[in-house]
């Protein structure tokens, strides 16, 4: 983006990292959002599990007094829900946008 009305004109039409997102159809909408919710998900769960690991480590406490299972169904699950809804939700709302444009 050479100028500021370049920079306006992205913010307006919807990119993100380069990325036309009032220009994808219905399909890449949905593929999107749920490709975020995925890698929010397994960012997530990694993250869990290394910090269940640092707390076992730091405590003393053994390996399994810590269930790593938590990691996926309490943290892991309601980010990725919560990332790919929304997600799912600005995506609808580009194409919404770009439908009534035309």
């Amino acid at each position: 983006m050479d100028t500021q009305n370049h920079v306006r004109q992205a913010r307006r039409d919807g990119v993100l990292f380069g990325i036309p997102l009032g220009d994808l159809g219905w399909f890449q909408s949905l593929l999107m959002g749920l490709v975020s919710g995925f890698l929010a998900f397994f960012v997530a769960t990694f993250l869990a599990i290394v910090g269940f690991l640092v707390y076992v480590s730091a405590t003393g406490k053994p390996l399994g007094s810590v269930p790593i299972e938590n990691s996926y169904k309490l943290i892991g699950l309601p980010i990725g829900l919560a990332v790919a809804v929304f997600a799912l939700l600005y995506l609808a709302v580009q194409y919404a946008r770009r439908i009534s444009r035309k």
